[in-house]
């Protein structure tokens, strides 16, 4: 497995669905837009999240989108996924390393807390995720952090992510303030036009970039 660097633009994160072939279903027409996948699902039993996993694996390689599972090393190595996303309850950098190997993609959930976002950097986080910035329909009672996180961190070196609530509508300062990627679920998965909203975000980057 091949490290992932994942570039500028939609972090895309799987909603709660507890049907493995309408995830699939619902994930495909993204996958042109997003710059990784997460595997996050709190619905599923083990046995339906690890078909489900292993499908969307399989699209996303042949998609070339980096697959990322939320929370749970083990499923990840299972899943033979590009990396894990690692919230404060879920390990450490080195035992997911130690599991995955020296290529996997790691991220850690740093909240609103820039002291953490050092300390993932130091013991090898390959990315960071500030959040919630706004109040999120996924995570309603979500810790919140503030834009000023983003400018402070500029110096950290790795992709920063933003998390919590955002739309094509409230992303643009997260992205001017040095937010790489934004992290989504309902803001894509419930949109009347899934692909419509991937686009809207994306335009964030364009715009400024322009």
């Amino acid at each position: 497995m091949t490290r992932h660097r994942l570039h500028r633009g939609l972090y895309l994160i799987t909603p709660d669905e507890d049907d493995g072939a309408r995830l699939l279903a619902r994930s495909l027409p993204l996958l042109p837009y997003a710059s990784c996948l997460q595997l996050r699902n709190k619905v599923m039993d083990a046995a339906a999240l690890r078909a489900a996993g292993s499908r969307l694996r399989e699209a996303c390689s042949d998609a070339g989108v980096p697959f990322i599972v939320n929370d749970d090393a083990a499923l990840a190595r299972e899943l033979d996924a590009d990396g894990i996303h690692l919230g404060e309850h879920d390990g450490s950098i080195a035992s997911a390393r130690a599991l995955l190997g020296d290529d996997a993609v790691v991220g850690i959930s740093c909240y609103g807390d820039l002291h953490r976002a050092n300390a993932a950097l130091a013991a090898g986080a390959d990315y960071v995720a500030f959040g919630a910035f706004f109040a999120s329909p996924t995570k309603p009672d979500a810790r919140r952090a503030g834009i000023h996180l983003l400018r402070e961190s500029a110096d950290l070196g790795i992709p920063r992510v933003a998390i919590g609530g955002i739309t094509p509508d409230n992303a643009r300062p997260l992205v001017a303030a040095g937010a790489d990627l934004l992290a989504v679920i309902s803001g894509v998965f419930d949109a009347p036009d899934p692909v419509a909203a991937a686009r809207a975000y994306l335009s964030c980057f364009e715009d400024e970039t322009a």
